[in-house]
């Protein structure tokens, strides 16, 4: 018997063997008691696995809706109000590890706990039983397929939409093997494009989407980077807005421009991103505004656009920003940074080095990623 001590960074709930070694459970909540548990993975210094039997469950446990929820949203088994509080408290201990204390910041939703996803990619089996491909998720920790029935994290245009293909290739008796995913991706208005990635073969470029977000229009693909939850999405970008203080902006790690475009539309605005195909995008997004400057490069490389008296704008990817840039950035202290993360422990570790310089001024969390671990997290730092 061991018994869950608390929620980690990561999603897992912390438990302690008899022998001292940490165990890492998916489907275990801080209180409970685990009768037995399935191991994932067994390293010298801990183990992760799934609780399988719990014997005193939580007050806050709650029957998960989907079936495959391990794959897709492990933390359906949470009351959605407890969810929003463990995450508040992952925040504060986050920042805390990096010596930098916080109080518990204001978390922002929408209210919406599912089909809120505008992005999937399913993976296919092949049942013997019935002879037919069925739509499945891998089980969490191992290569095994899960079949799915039904799922309530993605918009159920989606969903629709990948029953339709799985029936078609059923009809031609296709093979389950010959394809690697069915990647598949809406807009607000329900238009879904993708379709199916084949084994040893290029991934092809399907129809891009086009959404609106504050009221500007953005083109993008469904097989690049695009934020999956644009109704928070929009309560982030306006946060962002009331922040901004100056009429130059630098916008880095930029993608479509989705962030820069439609919080400084009216500033000088520079916007840097690398990857060919966000960069497309971010061109034709940008390509009407006289006031924009959009720059082909990585972050860290373009550190020349970096001036004081400006605001930047940080969306990393998850390792965070390179220490080039850090540099850079004390270096010159612009007059504001405006950091957005979907890393907070790599935003913290971030923050720490920038707090040299700058301080706090305002952090908010923002909930993209119902009924999974994932946070959102949002600082704005003022030049002391």
């Amino acid at each position: 018997m061991i018994r869950v001590e608390k929620i980690i960074p990561g999603g897992f709930g912390l438990a302690t063997g008899d022998d001292g070694k940490k165990i890492f459970l998916w489907n275990a909540l801080p209180g409970e008691e685990i009768s037995n548990f399935s191991i994932t993975k067994n390293k010298s210094r801990y183990l992760e696995g799934i609780a399988t039997h719990i014997s005193s469950p939580s007050i806050h446990r709650v029957k998960p809706r989907d079936d495959c929820y391990l794959s897709t949203s492990p933390w359906q088994i949470m009351s959605y109000n407890y969810e929003l509080a463990e995450k508040q408290n992952l925040i504060v201990e986050l920042f805390r590890e990096h010596q930098i204390n916080i109080t518990t910041p204001e978390i922002i939703t929408d209210g919406r706990e599912y089909y809120y996803r505008n992005k999937m990619e399913y993976a296919l089996y092949y049942n013997n039983d019935t002879e037919k491909i069925d739509l499945a998720f891998h089980a969490r920790g191992s290569h095994r397929k899960v079949v799915v029935t039904s799922s309530s994290i993605e918009r159920p245009e989606l969903f629709t939409r990948a029953t339709e293909v799985i029936n078609e290739l059923n009809q031609k008796h296709e093979e389950a093997r010959k394809y690697q995913s069915l990647l598949l991706r809406c807009n607000q208005l329900g238009e879904v494009s993708g379709g199916l990635y084949e084994n040893h073969q290029p991934h092809p470029q399907f129809p891009t989407l086009t959404d609106k977000i504050l009221n500007r229009s953005y083109s993008y693909s469904p097989n690049g980077f695009f934020q999956i939850n644009l109704p928070v999405y929009e309560l982030a970008l306006k946060e962002i807005t009331k922040h901004i203080s100056t009429d130059n902006v630098l916008d880095l790690y930029s993608g479509v421009g989705t962030i820069g475009l439609s919080v400084a539309r009216d500033c000088h605005l520079t916007l840097v991103e690398c990857d060919k195909s966000a960069y497309a995008e971010l061109e034709r997004n940008a390509h009407s505004l006289s006031n924009v400057t959009t720059v082909y490069d990585k972050s860290e490389n373009a550190l020349s656009y970096i001036a004081s008296g400006q605001t930047v704008i940080l969306d990393p990817p998850r390792a965070g920003c390179d220490t080039k840039l850090i540099t850079k950035l004390l270096e010159v202290t612009p007059s504001q940074i405006i950091y957005l993360s979907c890393n907070p422990a790599t935003q913290a570790r971030d923050i720490k080095l920038l707090l040299d310089k700058y301080k706090i001024s305002s952090i908010k969390t923002f909930n993209f990623f119902p009924r999974t671990p994932h946070i959102e997290n949002l600082v704005v730092l003022e030049k002391m």
